[in-house]
C-alpha cells in the first residue's frame, strides 16, 4: 500500500526561490521516496538535479566553498534537491553560498541525523530555511490513503507493530517481526555510532531498553546509571543523541512555579511503537499484554506531535504531575491557552485533580480514549 504523505503538502506549499528547505526525519519513514514523489509532480522536470549527499562525488562537489564552482554544478537547474545532506562536509554555508549567489534556486536537502544537520545549517541559514519533519506514517495518512474503517480495523496491530512505511508492503507478522528487530540492530543506531563518538552499542541499546519500561514515568539519570554502571553524564549525552537522531522524545515537566510541582525530570517516548517492542522483544497481542497503557500513551503522544507538525499547530508540551502523585499526561501550552489531556486505553472518565483547577481555573481538560481519540491525533 503507497501511503499519501501529508509531509507533501507542506513541500509544496514551502518550496520557494532564494530558499532551503529542509526535510529532517528517522532513517527508513521515507524521505527518499517523499522526495521523489513530489519532485515527479514538479512542473518543469528539465529544472531538477537531485543528488544523493552520500556520494563522493557529491561530497567533492559540494564542499569546495566555491561560488563559481557551485554554478557549474547548479547549472541550468531551478531545483536542486540533495538527499542525506548531513553527509557533506559544511553543508550549512555551502547551502547558503548557493541560495545567495543563486536567488533562483530552490534547494531541499534531507538528513536523518538532526544533530548534525541542524548545527551544520542552523546559524548559516537563518531566514534562509524552512523546515519539514517526516514522521513514520500517521493515522491521518492511513486513513485519507485508505479510510476510516480500514485504520480502526488495524489500530491494536499499530500498537504493536507501529508504523514504518516499509511495513505496509511486508505482509505476515513474522516478518515485519524480522524487520522491525533489523531496523532496531542495524539503522536505528547508525547515525549515532557513525557521527555521535560512541563505539558501544550495546549499552545505548541498553539505555533504550530501560526507557521501553517506563513510558509514562518519570526518568531519573541517576537511576538509569546505576543500574547501568555507567557515569551519570554519559547517560545524559546518550539520551541527547537518542532524541536528536530521532529515536526518542523528550518531554519536561510543566509548572508555573508553584512549590508542589516536579519539573526537574524528563518523561521519554518512542517514536514508534513497533520500534519499541522490537527492542523489548515482544511482539504478543494485546489481550497478552499487561503494557497497553504504555503502548497507547506512547502511540497517542506521537501521533499528537504529528497532527502538530503537519498542520503547523504551535504548542509548547509538557507533563504535569505534583509531588504528592497528582497527574495529567499531557499538557500543551498554545495561544495563550493550557489544555491538559488524560490518556485511558478503555472508556473510564475521570475529572482533573483539584490543584490542576485550583492553580489553572482557566485550563481545559479532557481524557482520550478510544471512544473520542481520532479527534485528538486526527
Amino acid at each position: 500500500m503507497l501511503i499519501n504523505r501529508l509531509a507533501k503538502k507542506l513541500l509544496h506549499s514551502k518550496i520557494q526561490e532564494g530558499k532551503v528547505v529542509l526535510l529532517y526525519g528517522p532513517r527508513r519513514t521515507g524521505k527518499t521516496t517523499l522526495l521523489e514523489d513530489f519532485l515527479k509532480s514538479y512542473p518543469r522536470q528539465s529544472e531538477i538535479k537531485f543528488v544523493n549527499g552520500e556520494t563522493r562525488v557529491i561530497q567533492d562537489a559540494l564542499s569546495q566553498q566555491s561560488v563559481e564552482s557551485f554554478k557549474r554544478f547548479v547549472g541550468n537547474a531551478r531545483v536542486v534537491c540533495i538527499d542525506e545532506a548531513q553527509k557533506i562536509p559544511n553543508i550549512g554555508l555551502n547551502l547558503k553560498l548557493i541560495v545567495d549567489s543563486m536567488p533562483q534556486v530552490t534547494v531541499i536537502a534531507s538528513g536523518s541525523a538532526s544533530f548534525s544537520l541542524a548545527q551544520e545549517v542552523g546559524e548559516p541559514l537563518t531566514g534562509r530555511k524552512k523546515t519539514i519533519h517526516l514522521f513514520p506514517v500517521s493515522a491521518a495518512e492511513i486513513i485519507a490513503t485508505r479510510d476510516e474503517i480500514f485504520f480502526k480495523e488495524n489500530l491494536e496491530h499499530l500498537l504493536v507493530y507501529g508504523s514504518y512505511p516499509e511495513l505496509f508492503q511486508i505482509k505476515g507478522s513474522e516478518k515485519q517481526q524480522e524487520y522491525l528487530r533489523e531496523l532496531a540492530d542495524a539503522y536505528l543506531f547508525k547515525d549515532i555510532l557513525e557521527m555521535g563518538g560512541i563505539r558501544n552499542a550495546k549499552k545505548l541499546r541498553d539505555v533504550l531498553t530501560l526507557l521501553a519500561f517506563q513510558i509514562g514515568n518519570e526518568v531519573s539519570l541517576s537511576e538509569l546509571a546505576n543500574n547501568l554502571d555507567m557515569h551519570k553524564n554519559t547517560v545524559y549525552h546518550y539520551l541527547d543523541l537518542l532524541e536528536k537522531t530521532f529515536v526518542i522524545v523528550n518531554v519536561r515537566g510543566f509548572s508555573r512555579n508553584l512549590r508542589k510541582e516536579v519539573t526537574k525530570t524528563s518523561r521519554y517516548y518512542f517514536y514508534d511503537n513497533g520500534v519499541r517492542n522490537a527492542l523489548i522483544n515482544n511482539f504478543n497481542p494485546l489481550s497478552l499484554r499487561d503494557d497497553i497503557g504504555m503502548l497507547w500513551e506512547n502511540y497517542l503522544i506521537m501521533e499528537r506531535l504529528k497532527k502538530q507538525s503537519y498542520s503547523e499547530l504551535l504548542s509548547n508540551n509538557y507533563f504535569w504531575r505534583t509531588y504528592d502523585q497528582k497527574e495529567i499526561d499531557w499538557v500543551e501550552e498554545r495561544g495563550g491557552r493550557l489544555f491538559g489531556y488524560e490518556f485511558k486505553w478503555g472508556k473510564k472518565s475521570n475529572k482533573p485533580p483539584n490543584d490542576w483547577i485550583k492553580n489553572y481555573p482557566s485550563a481545559e481538560y479532557m481524557v482520550i480514549n478510544k471512544t473520542n481519540y481520532l479527534e485528538f491525533i486526527v
